[in-house]
């Protein structure tokens, strides 16, 4: 008998790039999909006839709960979520990211289905607090996003001391074709010149695309202890400004010009007033790239049989997509 999948965030690069590897496995799953009412269709048209997808928001918890009741799942693959910066509010994040959760931990509980969750570094806030940040780490609730993050890690890890069989990945800022988050801005912004190029050694870590899929991957196809909490990105954090330097010398053959460097001054001025105005999305912007934030990961290639990703060359992925 074929296992049955539940999976959240298709129309999203991490949810989109699971399914896709899922699809491709020799292995053959009966696969269900949830997206939001009204989303177009074209976002999911190419997994075809293969996959299930219900139209159902994450936020209404009650039509969430009755979804649940009417089918049956062996796994449920929760990445989908509200990111940071949206313009929802506060009730709506938190019913979407948390009560979501919780209505998935109650679940797979009842009925013995794993759950695999997708969180993210967030949880250690936008700047860690100590580097390389580890599951020890403290949390760092600076965002809404975030504490939700956190409050649903809570929930999850809160469940399997009761039973619940669930696995987290936390993924760093991924990167990869189809997005245009932090990656592709600053491929943008790098091409246009007006990138402000701190001029002290920023050091970041960032996560292939493939690299967190082929952890969700594994997850699917391993056994591993309940309650396993891992962070994902690639083998090595690297300096901002040998990746902004990469990706000048891809779209222009050259270096990025010095004469564009700032004062770390500037940046930490801009990060306050954006803080002052409680605007999440720009304290977050100027924070990333005037302050360095990188994660322990060895474990997690110690643990999986991931792929040795490094993101200079890889991340010419991005630039790629840019191009097109």
């Amino acid at each position: 008998m074929q296992e049955r999948l539940l999976i959240t965030g298709i129309t999203g690069l991490i949810g989109g790039a699971v399914l896709d590897a899922i699809l491709a496995l020799p292995t053959q799953y009966d696969i269900t999909a949830l997206v939001r009412p009204g989303t177009a269709r074209q976002r999911y048209a190419a997994f075809g006839e293969r996959v299930r997808v219900v139209e159902q928001d994450l936020a209404d918890i009650a039509g969430l709960r009755k979804f649940l009741e009417k089918n049956s799942f062996d796994v449920v693959f929760h990445i989908g979520a509200l990111r940071g910066g949206r313009s929802y509010s506060r009730e709506v994040f938190l019913r979407a990211n948390l009560m979501a959760t919780e209505q998935f931990c109650e679940y797979c509980m009842k009925h013995g289905a794993r759950l695999l969750f997708c969180s993210s570094v967030g949880v250690f806030g936008a700047i860690p607090k100590e580097l390389p940040a580890h599951d020890l780490s403290p949390r760092n609730p600076d965002n809404y996003y975030h504490y939700t993050k956190i409050q649903s890690e809570k929930v999850i890890q809160k469940a399997v001391l009761y039973g619940l069989k669930s696995a987290i990945l936390r993924p760093a800022i991924t990167y990869g074709p189809g997005d245009k988050g932090f990656p592709y801005k600053l491929v943008k912004m790098v091409d246009r010149r007006i990138f402000p190029l701190v001029t002290k050694r920023i050091w970041i870590h960032l996560c292939h695309v493939d690299l967190i899929t082929q952890a969700f991957i594994w997850l699917l196809e391993n056994d591993w202890q309940p309650g396993l909490a891992l962070n994902v990105a690639d083998r090595e954090p690297l300096q901002l400004q040998a990746l902004v330097h990469f990706i000048s010398r891809q779209l222009r053959g050259r270096n990025y010009p010095q004469l564009l460097n700032v004062d770390p001054g500037l940046l930490h001025l801009g990060e306050r007033i954006a803080r002052k105005l409680k605007n999440e999305l720009w304290t977050s912007r100027f924070e990333l790239i005037s302050h360095s934030w990188f994660y322990e990961v060895l474990s997690t290639f110690e643990t999986m049989d991931l792929p040795q990703i490094f993101t200079i060359p890889a991340f010419q992925n991005v630039i790629d997509y840019y191009q097109k």
